[in-house]
């Protein structure tokens, strides 16, 4: 018992030595690097971070990218110029309806620019865009934005804009579900993976607004949404005549849901956001897009 306590005693006074003897360095054990940033990445500082609390990549990054595609790297110059786009149509359209705390509140916390699209193999289809658990939101095919592109607002809508709006509709769904009951509209028409061999036309006389809507009804909720607030007055009322007296009134009855969930769980009138998107889509030709501002 004394052996033991005399070495105990001894082992905690050498550590007394060895604590009395440590003198540590007032340096980090991290490298302290000097971040670069250029021109571009200090306007997606300005216009992004700072006012909305949204890190915006295009520099593609393996942590975000579903390594299942081949894909390839943002352009830097086209993603300035979506940059510049999706921040006029998308958050400032939102900011301008329904105030900017709600944008700051639930947008993404990432946005993640793609040069590519994604190819489905075997399907002969592609993903435009994903939104995974509210925080991320991937775009594709920032490398096909083209001057001539933007002078056509329905085909820079098709590839970006109600991308934007479709998985922005996902991240506010994820954080308060719509009605079940939505879900019930169409039952029975839903036809999952094989909504790619579907024509605009028969989706529309089936009561969807697109073929993609008929995959399942969180897609339909997203996509009712997206396309009504790009879509002009004329357009919807075209959708609804294709419709017919067979599929009209459940796009209609979709359309009611969705506006009530909007309305109820947001305090946002998706009418109010539409006069303001197609407003603000009118002017994009007299946005300067090659100068950060």
């Amino acid at each position: 018992m004394k052996k033991t306590l005399i070495a105990l005693l001894a082992i905690v006074a050498l550590g007394f030595a060895s604590c009395s003897e440590d003198n540590p360095s007032s340096e980090s054990i991290f490298a302290k690097k000097a971040v670069h940033r250029d021109n571009f990445d200090k306007w997606l500082l300005n216009s992004y971070t700072y006012p909305y609390n949204i890190d915006v990549k295009y520099k593609m990054e393996d942590i975000y990218s579903d390594m299942k595609y081949h894909l390839v790297p943002a352009d830097s110059a086209k993603a300035a110029k979506l940059s510049i786009i999706a921040k006029y149509l998308w958050f400032d359209a939102y900011a301008e309806c329904v105030g900017p705390n709600f944008v700051k509140a639930n947008v993404p916390r990432i946005i993640h620019l793609i040069g590519s699209p994604a190819f489905n193999s075997g399907q002969g289809t592609m993903v435009l865009g994903t939104a995974e658990g509210g925080l991320v939101i991937t775009l594709y095919m920032v490398n096909n934005l083209t001057d001539k592109m933007l002078t056509d607002y329905a085909t820079v809508n098709d590839y970006y804009f109600h991308t934007m709006h479709h998985e922005f509709t996902h991240i506010l769904n994820q954080k308060i579900p719509y009605d079940e009951n939505f879900q019930h509209i169409s039952e029975g028409n839903y036809v999952s993976g094989d909504w790619y061999q579907k024509r605009t036309s028969a989706a529309n006389k089936k009561g969807f607004v697109t073929p993609y809507a008929m995959s399942e009804p969180l897609e339909d909720f997203a996509e009712m949404l997206s396309v009504y607030v790009t879509t002009s007055p004329s357009g919807w009322q075209k959708i609804m005549d294709t419709a017919g007296t067979t599929g009209a009134p459940f796009i209609q009855a979709k359309l009611d849901m969705v506006r009530a969930y909007m309305k109820n769980s947001w305090k946002l009138d998706i009418d109010e956001l539409r006069s303001i998107v197609l407003r603000r889509a009118s002017e994009i030709n007299h946005l300067d897009l090659n100068q950060l501002k």
